[in-house]
């Protein structure tokens, strides 16, 4: 049993350092061991092959691919030094809550800036999600695939109507663009967007003025360079990329690197689902939530730049006649209980890893407790003090085995130090105590293992909460998401990290004696780097167990 002991003790310190290690890579630019990494091909861009066919048609994948590799703008990802290719006109719309840049060729979504997220790299600017710069390129494009020469995203279009602000008493605000004549097609497109509302509705009016029937077929997707956001923490990995959902195979993340080496694994088609960008926080997808023909796809478009999207039959037209088809683009913040609304499977981009069924209702029970007590940083507190309280007994009987052992330590050295030449009378010596005394040396470790899991899944809803983000709490803590900025709270939680130490019994072995004391040390390393609502979950849980340990020591007598 004690090598058992020593074995987890080495496990945990092990991978503290790993961790370390990682977050050190992450930090000077080299690979992850554990998250996706971009890796931009070298030479010339080169256009993707298709990840499948839709019925019926060209190519569709690599029909999009090509029209993307011929345009400056945006099939080439600006690189440094260089000038960014002049984008045609763009339009901008202002809500309540986004400002959105539209570019008339195509009717790109190439900019949006989410006005109630405050940048957390420069507080005097807001979250932007879709850009189109020389520091990123993201953006959002639509059009027709299928026969040749048929309006796509590099089409000119032009502005037909439409306000450009929301103005005050008005609940919608909408932008149309329409293209003229082009392989015996007009599309007209309309942009429509909501007062309060992350999700813009974005109508597809396909209108045949050939003489034949046409069978065009509608693409949306989502175009990314595979950096990182600015900004992102080296001590903690959040995934960055695209997804896909369809109800067969649920959520499926996508890694740049996949895309790079033509291994994406997805479901290919199906007569539901979306796609999706994601970053830690913030996200957008294109929504289709009716049932319908759609092939999903991923592309590499560029040296670093990718693409994830749908395309949808549209089924034929006849000559004078039109078809409508209506996507919904999302393009702001992880709120769970929203996205739940929105579409199947859309509160799955909030990423909880494989903690999810354990994290959903611990986030449930968060979101509550904020309702009553309105601060979440209380909420936070409040929490952890209910789980304790429902894991008192299961650590009643850690803290009484721990202190069990804390009581016959002295006898213990004492024997130890006696027969330290004989290895294998001391192991049946240890034995023999410990059957006497009615202890057992993994009686401290097993209740903690079982609780481990909530608190992992408790450590990712607050990692991955957009709530928590510009949250207070008390005084110098304005914000939840960010580090102490005083690291006030990574050293209160290293004090009460070590004095927890101490009141554990000490191991007989020196070098797990040892280790006791230095992994809260390298912990705490970490936890100067990490989130504020983290680092206080970590305090809350901390106090209240040395609270629970303190007193069961004095009931069984043991200093």
């Amino acid at each position: 049993m004690t090598d058992m002991r020593r074995t987890l003790l080495w496990v945990v310190f092990t991978m503290s350092l790993v961790l370390l290690w990682d977050g050190w890579n992450k930090h000077t630019g080299q690979p992850s061991l554990f998250g996706p990494t971009s890796r931009p091909a070298a030479g010339a861009a080169a256009p993707a092959q298709p990840s499948g066919t839709a019925p019926g048609s060209v190519p569709a994948a690599a029909t999009i691919a090509a029209a993307a590799a011929s345009s400056p703008a945006v099939g080439t990802p600006p690189v440094a030094g260089a000038p960014v290719a002049a984008p045609s006109r763009t339009v901008t719309v202002t809500t309540d809550v986004l400002q959105v840049s539209l570019d008339a060729r195509g009717g790109d979504v190439v900019r949006a800036e989410l006005l109630e997220h405050m940048d957390p790299n420069d507080p005097s600017r807001n979250v932007l999600v879709f850009d189109r710069s020389a520091e990123r390129v993201y953006l959002a494009q639509t059009g027709l695939i299928g026969a040749p020469g048929l309006p796509n995203h590099l089409t000119p279009l032009e502005l037909q109507s439409g306000e450009t602000t929301l103005a005050p008493g008005r609940d919608a605000v909408s932008v149309v663009f329409e293209s003229a004549e082009q392989g015996g097609v007009k599309l007209r497109k309309t942009l429509t967007f909501t007062r309060g509302d992350y999700g813009v509705k974005v109508r597809h009016e396909v209108i045949n003025t050939s003489s034949e029937p046409v069978s065009p077929q509608l693409y949306t997707q989502l175009v990314r360079d595979g950096n990182p956001p600015p900004g992102e923490s080296s001590f903690y990995f959040t995934f960055t990329g695209p997804v896909a959902y369809t109800d067969a195979a649920k959520f499926q993340k996508i890694d740049f690197g996949d895309i790079e080496d033509g291994d994406a694994r997805f479901d290919k088609a199906a007569d539901n689902g979306w796609v999706a960008m994601v970053q830690h926080y913030f996200f957008s997808a294109w929504l289709h939530t009716d049932p319908a023909p759609r092939e999903f796809y991923t592309r590499k478009v560029d040296n670093n730049l990718y693409a994830v999207g749908q395309i949808f039959p549209l089924g034929s037209i006849a000559p004078g006649e039109s078809k409508t088809f209506d996507n919904l683009l999302y393009v702001g913040p992880q709120e769970e209980k929203k996205l739940e609304a929105l579409a199947p499977g859309l509160d799955l981009v909030k990423d909880y890893g494989w903690f999810t069924i354990l994290s959903k209702p611990l986030f449930w029970l968060l979101d509550q407790l904020h309702k009553i007590l309105g601060n979440w940083g209380w909420a936070i507190v409040a929490l952890v003090v209910l789980l304790k309280a429902a894991f008192y007994t299961l650590n009643a009987h850690a803290y009484k085995s721990m202190a069990k052992m804390k009581a016959i330590n002295p006898k213990v050295m004492e024997m130890r130090e006696r027969l330290k030449d004989k290895p294998q009378q001391m192991q049946q010596e240890m034995m023999r105590i410990y059957r006497e005394e009615k202890v057992n040396p993994l009686g401290g470790c097993l209740p903690i293992l079982v609780q481990m899991p909530v608190f992992i899944a408790l450590y990712w809803v607050l990692l991955s909460s957009v709530e928590m983000r510009n949250a207070p709490w008390i005084g110098w803590i304005t914000d939840l998401s960010v580090r102490d900025p005083w690291f006030i709270l990574p050293l209160v939680m290293t004090a009460t990290t070590l004095l927890q130490t101490w009141l554990n019994p000490t191991p007989p072995d020196p070098m797990q004696a040892r280790l006791m004391w230095i992994m809260p040390m390298v912990f705490s390393v970490m936890f100067f780097f990490f989130p504020a609502g983290l680092v206080l979950y970590w305090i809350t849980n901390n106090i209240l167990s040395i609270a629970q340990q303190y007193l069961i020591n004095r009931r069984l007598g043991v200093s």
